[in-house]
């Protein structure tokens, strides 16, 4: 607990490696700070581009490549994932890990430390020791969530789905200590509904068409090009928003063809709240941070594209819960749409499901459990998930 008149500081411990780490934590520090105004104080940090030796300080920006290769990708998901291999991997890495974490204590003293990275789990903990300030882990694999996250000694684990709780407990972990509180996402993501025509409107977009929103992550990754082209020729009364993010060669080969119905074309943006809010159908890779923002926009999800092994389960979850199909190519794509295009009640299901499975305040319930272990007071309550339609 932090001395008495200080503010209680807490560490967040990330990487830009996929899985939406950063957003994560920063959706989990905003809701902090709705909640708790600036009772605390914070640092983020980047555990690989902080700290790790060369060449493994080059991860994050070797991420996107690396995905490249799915099926090696699963593979060595699937080899890796299993206490025994967990074990493993931290008992022979930690001659090497050793000095990478207990330079980030050294260098980042705090009352409370939060990881939402797999790998800033055993290896800070044993850098910590006995004597060490509470320990959370926020998992931000959905499904599929990988031993390296499970840790004994952690003090609180925080999931997003039941699914990924039972995983938890058959690797050992005590069932007090894990809590099921859904995907942490940006307060903006849970806002109430609001009227579609208006924010069309205000986006330029058309106000009367049905609206296919496809993306494919902050990377533009999976067959997004292939995909938007095949619904453009579809014939479907529709219109296309596409968005590459950050990557400038497909955003200027989308914006090279010549479309025949309405489409826009984005690169990264931070609209995609309202781009979500302002559709009728997401069509994307199954990544769990845009499916649960998909649920908290009521937005019925078309996954196109799956990482092997760590986003296996997302599909499968999302089918499950009625709230989205599973099509991995261009022409199960466009049928999935054409039956939710025209067959309206069909697509309302969908959006019923979405709701269903919907969590809006988790980014809330997981600051709640951080100000509970630093024994902080609640501000007036400013939820907006509260005042959903």
């Amino acid at each position: 607990m932090p001395t008495p008149n200080k503010k209680p500081h807490v560490l967040f411990l990330f990487s830009d490696t996929g899985g939406g780490h950063r957003s994560a934590t920063e959706a989990v520090i905003e809701a902090m700070q709705l909640k708790y105004g600036g009772d605390f104080t914070y640092e983020m940090v980047d555990i690989f581009l902080d700290y790790a030796p060369r060449p493994l300080n080059r991860l994050p920006a070797w991420y996107p490549y690396m995905v490249k290769a799915p099926q090696l990708w699963g593979a060595s998901f699937k080899v890796t994932d299993g206490r025994p291999q967990a074990r493993a991997i931290i008992a022979t890495m930690w001659p090497v890990a050793a000095r990478t974490a207990r330079n980030i204590i050294r260098n980042h003293p705090s009352d409370l430390v939060v990881t939402v990275h797999p790998l800033a789990v055993s290896w800070i903990l044993k850098a910590l020791g006995k004597n060490r300030p509470p320990f959370i882990t926020v998992v931000t694999d959905m499904v599929t969530t990988h031993a390296l996250w499970f840790d004994q000694r952690s003090d609180l684990i925080m999931v997003p789905t039941e699914i990924a709780r039972q995983k938890a407990i058959q690797y050992g972990m005590d069932p007090e200590i894990v809590r099921v509180v859904g995907q942490p996402v940006a307060r903006k993501y849970c806002l109430p509904s609001c009227d579609k025509a208006a924010l069309r409107e205000k986006l330029g977009w058309p106000v009367d068409k049905f609206i296919v929103l496809a993306v494919g992550g902050g990377e533009g990754m999976g067959p997004l090009g292939q995909t938007a082209r095949a619904i453009a020729a579809s014939g479907l009364d529709v219109a296309l928003v596409v968005v590459a993010g950050r990557n400038e060669r497909l955003k200027g080969s989308l914006e090279d063809h010549i479309w025949p119905i309405p489409t826009l074309i984005y690169g990264f943006t931070k609209e995609m709240p309202d781009f979500m809010r302002a559709s009728d159908v997401l069509v994307t890779k199954a990544g769990p941070g845009t499916i649960a923002e998909a649920f908290n926009a009521h937005l019925p999800i078309i996954l196109f594209a799956k990482l092997p092994g760590q986003e296996d389960g997302n599909v499968t979850y999302t089918v499950d819960e009625g709230a989205g199909v599973w099509a991995p190519s261009p022409q199960r794509v466009v049928a999935a749409l054409r039956e939710w295009v025209t067959q309206p009640e069909t697509r309302n299901k969908v959006v019923k499901a979405c709701r269903n499975a919907a969590r809006p305040n988790s980014s809330l319930d997981i600051a709640q459990a951080i100000g509970d272990k630093l024994g902080l007071r609640p501000h007036e309550d400013d939820n907006p998930a509260s005042r959903r339609d």
